[in-house]
């Protein structure tokens, strides 16, 4: 029986007195990032030893992963952000590869056990009802598995619809919060990421169901598909550019097989304008990662659009993009998850968008990728690159055929180079 009392609030330092050395922390990701707790969790490192936090992308201050604290904190990341990126590549955190779709079975199945779980909630409704808000994702299986779990009540986070609803007394503290959320704002896309998304958008038909994320190539294509019709919304995460083709009517659900008439996510990312689209919306679901990025909930969804990036891209398909050359970036991710449904989808597409060339110049489609790169998708899953300079279809096509077609991809720059280093015969 739940108890509907409310339940008492209580600093932060007296709540993070709860971990113990050699304890294994998870901490809420994304815009979700608890600060307040992080902070007293790190106050507390010279009578800590040995505790391990785990992880996805973080936004705010990481200090634990300070130099000062290592034999403190030991931080493992299923996805690493730019806030951690330099403890991974000095050797103060590490990066646990794994499937979004399997962290939280991972969690609940104890192969993953938690001790703590640090999260931020919405302030409890009438009901005594806390929302987990923009970061639902792996967080929902961390808040029903840890033996302690501390909430720190944040009154900005918006509360959202579908399984973060957690009541107040399943909360060992609930710790007072209330801060800003991080946001992210849009830059206008370049002439070339508005060529890409072109692309994309005419791969796209009406009727598919979307799944995109955050950054300029994946809002370029948003934008350019203001002229299509009945489209859905399944997708570990959106941002901004989702908004305008909701209310304009672009993207209804209508023809999703899943929760029809409503957008699927697992987390949102993005402005504060984001963040009130989402707040109390009954057309907007955030749902356990491990359902919305199940491949065999993906792959029944009517014409299913995979839209992913790439670090880089060899001449026979296959694709690096955790990691440049041995240096970890970033994290496998839901990329395999939502690439296999989308190609198991009646009408189904998997699409890699990528700008042909890197900032400094160099080419994203090489001959072969470089020493210790990772392989997140083989060359047998890849179907749609997308590049500036064109689309290349590759499924089906033997390897003389995939180098040709990434080759007329490819900066033009680069064709000549890339045709010497070839290791196949290229016919005409």
């Amino acid at each position: 029986m739940i108890n509907s009392a409310p339940k008492p609030l209580t600093s932060a330092t007296t709540a993070l007195e709860a971990v113990k050395s050699g304890d294994r922390v998870f901490i809420h990701g994304m815009g979700a990032f608890p600060q307040v707790l992080v902070d007293a969790l790190v106050a507390r490192a010279p009578e800590l030893r040995d505790v391990e936090i785990v992880h996805l992308h973080t936004e705010g201050d990481a200090s634990y992963t300070r130099p000062e604290y290592i034999d403190s904190f030991r931080l493992n990341n299923f996805f690493i952000g730019a806030n951690v990126r330099r403890a991974v590549d000095e050797g103060r955190a590490d990066y646990i590869p794994i499937f979004l779709s399997e962290i939280p079975a991972a969690i609940r199945q104890r192969k993953i056990p938690l001790d703590v779980a640090l999260v931020t909630v919405t302030p409890p409704d009438a009901h005594g009802y806390c929302s987990l808000g923009v970061s639902v994702d792996i967080a929902v299986s961390a808040v029903q598995s840890a033996k302690i779990v501390i909430a720190q009540v944040n009154g900005n986070m918006p509360r959202t619809r579908g399984e973060g609803n957690i009541h107040s007394s399943h909360f060992t503290y609930l710790v007072e919060g209330t801060v800003p959320l991080p946001e992210h704002h849009a830059e206008a896309p370049t002439e070339i990421e508005q060529l890409i998304g072109q692309k994309v958008a005419s791969l796209v038909e009406d009727g598919s169901t979307m799944q995109t994320g955050i950054g300029a190539i994946p809002n370029a294509a948003l934008a350019a598909l203001k002229g299509h019709r009945r489209l859905g919304l399944h997708t570990e995460m959106f941002s901004d550019g989702v908004i305008d083709l909701v209310e304009s009517g672009v993207i209804t659900n209508e023809c999703k097989v899943f929760q029809q008439g409503r957008s699927v996510a697992g987390f949102v990312s993005g402005s504060k304008r984001l963040y009130d689209f989402v707040n109390d919306n009954p057309s907007v679901e955030m749902m356990d990662i491990g359902y919305v990025n199940d491949t065999s909930v993906i792959r029944r969804q009517p014409k299913m659009i995979a839209l992913n990036s790439a670090v880089e891209i060899d001449l026979t398909g296959q694709i690096c993009a955790d990691s440049i050359g041995r240096r970890i970036y970033s994290g496998v991710g839901g990329q395999m998850d939502f690439v296999r449904g989308a190609s198991l989808s009646e009408g189904g597409k998997p699409i890699f968008a990528i700008p042909s060339t890197t900032k400094r110049g160099e080419s994203r489609i090489v001959s072969t990728l470089k020493p210790g790169a990772g392989v997140v998708t083989t060359r047998a899953h890849v179907h749609y690159v997308v590049t500036e300079y064109g689309i290349a279809d590759l499924y089906g096509k033997n390897l003389g055929q995939r180098s040709k077609a990434l080759i007329e991809i490819a900066h033009p720059d680069h064709r000549e180079a890339l045709e010497k280093a070839s290791y196949v015969h290229i016919r005409a």
